[in-house]
């Protein structure tokens, strides 16, 4: 399930992948830089982030840790003074809680919603003045977003303000250039997901739910991410594009 990319699909480019340390993130920074572009790792562990950079570079692949966390206002300031140029952004990371509204405190609703909403816009605003015709926002939503459930209610307004963020960034970007795009991963094997992928009763129930009868292999979220990045994508903005094995598109 490891897709293969054209090697100069992205060269020349500068791609930033936050919450590139494991899981998807890490797999959109391999795919990004698989096909020829310059990548940086955003993470919060300088040193699992340094560890992550250092493998795709003994791939032989262009890859750099840019430690910091993305809910830090300063940080993210200070972490784009070294960034002059960018083409790609892609606001990976999110945070989820799986709690009824009642045990909530409002502390903790703002704390999600600054890291999964809040801190990808701040990101595009520094990304985009960076950025030149031809560049690429990717947001990294769900299909939590269109889709909900019950004890899940912050991380789906979240996902579902990303959702609409990435249409009104497309609009007031456009006209400079920038498409804005959005993909939505459906149930992954990461390690995250690793408690319910080893439950048999659960992989059963996601096998029969999707359309393809499997769970998503972390790289095969790389492909959609390269394509929205990329020049063949270069009349698409404000779409988000689904990834999740027909999970959401039948019953």
């Amino acid at each position: 399930m490891t897709p293969v990319f054209h090697p100069e699909a992205l060269a020349g480019r500068v791609a930033l992948v936050t919450g590139a340390t494991r899981g998807l993130g890490f797999e959109m920074a391999r795919g990004l830089a698989a096909a020829g572009a310059s990548v940086w790792l955003n993470g919060r562990n300088a040193v699992a982030l340094e560890l992550r950079a250092a493998a795709l570079r003994a791939d032989g692949l262009d890859a750099r840790a840019l430690p910091f966390d993305i809910a830090d206002a300063d940080a993210r300031e200070a972490a784009f003074v070294g960034v002059q140029a960018l083409d790609i952004l892609v606001n990976n990371v999110g945070q989820r809680d799986r709690r009824p509204l009642e045990a909530f405190a409002t502390d903790e609703v703002r704390q999600l919603v600054e890291v999964d909403l809040l801190a990808p816009f701040e990101l595009a605003r520094l990304a985009a003045a960076r950025m030149r015709a031809g560049a690429s926002i990717v947001n990294i939503t769900s299909i939590a977003g269109p889709i909900a459930n019950r004890g899940d209610a912050v991380y789906t307004m979240a996902k579902g303000g990303l959702d609409a963020l990435t249409r009104a960034l497309a609009a007031e970007l456009g006209p400079r250039g920038i498409r804005v795009n959005a993909v939505a991963p459906g149930v992954f094997a990461t390690e995250t997901n690793a408690a319910l992928v080893a439950d048999p009763a659960t992989t059963d129930w996601l096998q029969r739910r999707s359309a393809l009868g499997r769970i998503g292999a972390p790289a095969e979220i790389a492909g959609a991410v390269v394509f929205l990045a990329s020049s063949a994508a270069s009349y698409v903005s404000g779409h988000t594009l689904v990834v999740d094995g027909g999970y959401s598109s039948h019953f």
